[in-house]
């Protein structure tokens, strides 16, 4: 028995969880499994890089990289010119003899591999490569094999070979020069330029593949579709454009009074500490002179820093408004004084539902700070719109590109605003892999998302409509499961769905199963444990089998490596004597816990539960027997609507 309401007594109810008639001979049913790890995780696990409590392990390490950007943006040849200079410390217990570099933008190079259309612009040009300051040349496959020192390019990775292999606990210095065109819809279009008014830089330089504990080089493909997995790092980036233009990205701009005409600056100060709006930039302050400072060269230089991010992006306009305010993000410091972080919302003035951006934005990173336990870490987080590049959004560190949503709603714009900063906390600052498993950050930032809108708008059941989403699937035969890597999928919709709807709808499903505050104690320990560091989906699955105090495998089995569905069913309600005796069939192949809502005729509202344990072992029916002294008139299950259930028709029983 779960709950008794308050107006009835324990004395009138006695609850029997008993075998039906049909399941004395229990029909074949799928029962799930162990939850199977792969032999990467397992020896990591033997390593002391993890534990089976999901949390790091004592070993645990991972690399990381000290970027050092200098580039020119030639808004005119729409090209970038620029150079990298990195330090790279070798963290991991291994001899590296080899460096992978990420170069997104070879996804436009002529005869690249991908699995969506895309511009082609010749890709990436890499002008120069040294290593320790040893210039390196281009090697060939057969080069490479005998260990050659130089670099080769494969697709949008880069291979650089050392002359003498990286030992552990020791760093090397690279630099790269490169060049390219920016596409108009980049990288899948998550970047690029819209007319004459806004460039935004995203997987616009080389970057250092991830080397961990449990894969090694994570240098797959990058194809178009399934995103990315970077490695944590400082940033020092300046970036010259011409005069007239705002930068705006990752990290703090250290040189504002330089870059900013007084006025302008000053405003950008102010709206760090007002809670309502400051219009930083207004019709009146476009242009140069006005907008930026002028410059003898016709070139300004805008520089930024930032620590522990996984990458840096940014929004160069000359046409657009900008909107700013703080926001309260929680104690981060722990010195019981509340901090704030800045929101923008950069947009043009052809996009009217963005003039309340900066508020969807400021209600967000406040609802999530709180959501996850963890507050946002990061001095501002910048909303663009790109209306052209594309219609949705994408996430950057501190950055988002959205679409303009002329023809939508305030919910519209809101929702995915929501979404977008929801990925701050993953995968920004718990950083997954997305270019495997897509559902680790998308799931989860859907989830995170449905929170934040249901608190904007009271009485919005998003969490329903996720659910909604992914059950419309299961009705097709385009569904599969959530632990396929991010770029096999067989179809769209596989892939939708195994990436958003269904894992966000698993996290609120568990929320249902495990209560309200069980999941928030394991929901903020993953996000906690994992800050800054690298969680891998066994990782999830543990910590909140440590956390809950339970073996939920079969959960994991069931939601993340299957396409089984739920269907549970009143089948019957049967009066006899003095007691009823309630007929609970489960119709599909996903095993939840059977809740029951009972009404009798004088009002009482009586609850019941056949456990998950009656179908773990292969049953697939039950009777729930009541001893009432009032007959009963309805038998509900999930009336709350916690699991989803295929079929809610057969849900309810009604006495006619």
């Amino acid at each position: 028995m779960r709950n008794i309401s308050s107006s009835l007594t324990a004395a009138l109810l006695t609850v029997i969880v008993a075998p039906g008639l049909a399941a004395q001979h229990a029909s074949i049913r799928p029962i799930p499994y162990p939850v199977d790890m792969p032999n990467g995780f397992v020896r990591a696990l033997a390593n002391g890089t993890r534990s089976s409590t999901g949390a790091p392990g004592p070993k645990y390490w991972q690399q990381w990289t000290d970027y050092t950007i200098r580039a020119r943006l030639d808004t005119d040849q729409k090209r970038i010119t620029g150079s990298v200079a990195l330090r790279y410390h070798n963290r991991s217990p291994d001899a590296l003899p080899q460096i992978m570099l990420q170069v997104i933008q070879n996804v436009h190079a002529e005869g690249a591999v991908r699995n969506r259309p895309a511009e082609v612009t010749g890709g990436v040009e890499i002008t120069q490569l040294a290593a320790n300051g040893e210039t390196l040349g281009p090697l060939t496959f057969s080069d490479q094999r005998r260990g050659r020192p130089g670099y080769r390019v494969a697709g949008t990775t880069v291979i650089v070979q050392l002359s003498t292999p990286l030992a552990s606990g020791e760093s090397t210095e690279l630099e790269v020069g490169f060049t390219y065109t920016v596409p108009q819809r980049g990288a899948g279009g998550r970047m690029g330029w819209n007319g004459d008014n806004l460039f935004y830089l995203a997987y616009w330089y080389p970057q250092l593949a991830v080397y961990d504990d449990v894969g090694g080089w994570q240098t797959d493909a990058f194809l178009g579709s399934a995103e990315f997995y970077m490695g944590y790092g400082s940033y020092d980036v300046t970036l010259e454009v011409p005069e007239g233009w705002v930068v705006m990205g990752t990290g703090t701009l250290t040189n504002p009074d330089e870059a900013f005409p007084d006025e302008i600056a000053i405003r950008l100060r102010r709206a760090a500490a007002s809670d309502d709006v400051v219009h930083v930039l207004t019709a009146d302050d476009l242009g140069p002179g006005k907008a930026t400072r002028r410059s003898d060269s016709g070139l300004l230089a805008w520089r930024f820093r930032a620590d522990s991010v996984r990458d840096a992006a940014y929004s160069v306009t000359r046409e657009s408004l900008w909107d700013a305010a703080r926001t309260p993000v929680g104690d981060r410091n722990g010195d019981g004084i509340t901090d704030y972080a800045r929101v923008d919302a950069i947009y043009r003035a052809s996009a009217p539902l963005w003039t309340r951006a900066w508020r969807y934005a400021q209600h967000s990173i406040d609802f999530l700070s709180r959501w996850t336990g963890y507050p946002y870490p990061w001095p501002h987080m910048t909303a663009v719109e790109g209306g052209g590049i594309m219609g949705g959004g994408m996430e950057y560190p501190m950055m988002t590109l959205i679409g303009a949503y002329t023809q939508g709603t305030d919910t519209s714009l809101y929702g995915v605003t929501a979404h977008e900063l929801a990925h701050m906390w993953v995968p920004m600052l718990v950083g997954n892999d997305e270019r495997r498993m897509a559902w680790m950050d998308e799931g989860t930032t859907s989830f995170n998302g449905d929170a934040a809108e249901m608190e904007f708008f009271p009485g919005m059941r998003s969490d329903l409509g996720e659910a909604q989403g992914y059950i419309q699937v299961t009705h097709t035969d385009m569904e599969g499961p959530i632990m396929t890597w991010s770029d096999f999928h067989t179809n769209g919709f596989a892939y939708g769905t195994a990436s958003y709807s269904k894992p966000a709808t698993m996290l609120w499903t568990l929320r249902g199963l495990l209560g309200e505050e069980a999941f928030t104690r394991a929901y903020e320990a993953y996000i906690a444990r994992w800050a800054f560091k690298h969680p891998k989906p066994w990782d999830f699955f543990h910590t909140f089998n440590d956390v809950s105090g339970q073996n939920l495998d079969w959960f994991w089995r069931t939601w993340y490596y299957e396409t089984w569905a739920l269907d549970q069913a009143v089948a019957d309600v049967v009066v006899e004597e003095n007691r009823t005796r309630i007929v609970i069939e489960d119709r599909g192949r996903a095993p939840m816990p059977a809740r029951l809502t009972i009404t009798t005729a004088d009002g009482q509202v009586l609850h019941s539960e056949v456990p998950v344990s009656r179908w773990l072992e292969g049953a697939t029916t039950a009777d729930v027997v009541i001893r009432t002294t009032s007959r009963v008139v309805k038998v509900e299950i999930d009336a709350s609507q916690a699991f989803p259930d295929v079929d809610r028709s057969n849900n309810v029983w009604q006495r006619t």
